[in-house]
């Protein structure tokens, strides 16, 4: 993915400095999706689904085939030798982070403004900021979501995130697959007709081989629909594993 340009995070640092200042008035602005546009800035914001009935449901083989399973190291294979299902974060209700947020079977929101887009996932109630004004990252920015930012080019939305904490699951829920910090995730959003699609790259060299890759999409949600709490509760989900048989003494 190209860096932006110093002419475009110009561009950008005014906007952003145009959005304080209306906001220190008393201005009201309208989402991305209220403004005029330019042309090359796809239209991403609404609720979308993803549930089974847009897409297959995710697994240990779902996104993940023959033809896009990671190839995973020496150190992956260890790890993934003495997971078992009890280790998954999910059940003190740890969130799912990226690869694994986006294609679970939930809807999401997307909201555009002119400095940022905000992905809200109904899974795990989690809000992500991809921002769009030139920022970087520092050393306190390590989160299970790591630090998104982004640009819009030829008609779609273009995403990397790095700064992702260690995760023993973090590459999905499913495989025993952990990620590091050296984790990078690249997304590039656009719209087919009344779907939104997306295609996902993981890059992690502590544990993967080489970069993996998956393509998704979302239909727009049933007129109306509201993101539903996730409520998740730590101690009824953690008391669930007890029914799991554990493979260590």
């Amino acid at each position: 993915m190209q860096p932006v340009s110093k002419l475009t995070r110009s561009n950008k640092g005014r906007t952003a400095c145009a959005v304080v200042l209306a906001l220190a008035m008393g201005v009201t602005i309208p989402p991305l999706s209220a403004q005029s546009v330019d042309s090359h800035i796809p239209d991403l914001a609404g609720i979308w689904d993803g549930r089974p009935s847009v897409r297959p449901v995710n697994g240990e083989s779902v996104p993940w085939g023959e033809d896009n399973f990671p190839v995973l190291n020496e150190r992956a294979v260890a790890y993934q030798q003495v997971w078992e299902e009890i280790m998954a974060p999910k059940y003190d209700c740890q969130p799912a982070s990226s690869p694994a947020i986006q294609y679970d079977p939930y809807h999401m929101s997307v909201t555009q403004w002119p400095d940022r887009v905000m992905f809200r996932y109904e899974k795990d109630d989690q809000l992500r900021t991809v921002w769009l004004d030139g920022r970087e990252p520092n050393s306190t920015d390590f989160s299970i979501q790591g630090f998104s930012v982004g640009y819009y080019e030829d008609g779609a939305l273009l995403v990397t995130t790095t700064h992702f904490v260690f995760d023993i699951a973090g590459f999905d829920d499913y495989n025993g697959i952990p990620s590091s910090p050296q984790k990078v995730v690249t997304e590039r959003y656009w719209r087919d007709g009344a779907e939104l699609r997306v295609t996902l790259t993981v890059e992690d060299p502590m544990f993967l081989r080489g970069p993996v890759s998956y393509t998704t999409r979302w239909l727009p949600a049933a007129e109306g629909y509201r993101l539903a709490p996730y409520d998740c509760d730590p101690e009824s989900s953690r008391a669930s594993v007890r029914f799991f048989p554990s493979k260590y003494k």
